[in-house]
């Protein structure tokens, strides 16, 4: 098994787990401008229509995030988008690797989106019990900064990304 190939998939598991939309756009973007190699079959969120549509919904993600109680709407519904979402990226890095590696690693990076989608839910959740705005933005904000950094730093140094 490639490190680099794994410290990859599981930090883009981790990632997807707090901003999915995020990982995908900057991911794809990266790959499109060929400023990465991503591993697998992850070149293909570098099609246009993956791009398009990740710009899209990070979008309304941004603004859907600034606003407390919405923001947790927001993330109970994608408790069923990230945690499959991250599972399938991981996976996707091994494309070329033998079935029981891809399930393993499947199963590995299912895992990780929910701790990291777990750990921001509950994090937003207790922020929301303030009664001023700017926390939620503040703690958005971070979580965006986060998913862009930690997708770079994967992208130009992905065993740094098995530390996580």
């Amino acid at each position: 098994m490639d490190l680099t190939t794994l410290g990859f998939a599981m930090g883009t598991a981790w990632l997807s787990g707090i901003n999915l939309y995020a990982t995908v756009l900057t991911l794809g973007l990266l790959q499109r401008f060929n400023l990465a190699h991503l591993p697998g079959d992850l070149r293909y969120l570098a099609h246009n229509w993956v791009i398009g549509v990740a710009a899209a919904l990070y979008v309304i993600q941004f603004v859907a995030d600034k606003i407390p109680a919405v923001d947790s709407i927001w993330d109970a519904i994608h408790t069923f988008i990230r945690i499959p979402a991250g599972a399938a990226l991981a996976a996707s890095a091994f494309a070329h690797f033998d079935p029981k590696v891809r399930l393993i690693v499947m199963l590995l990076g299912g895992g990780i989106a929910l701790t990291s989608h777990c750990t921001k839910t509950a994090t937003r959740l207790a922020a929301n019990t303030s009664p001023e705005p700017v926390s939620n933005i503040a703690l958005s904000l971070l979580g965006d900064a986060v998913t862009f950094g930690g997708a770079l730093l994967m992208s130009f140094h992905p065993l740094s990304s098995c530390a996580w």
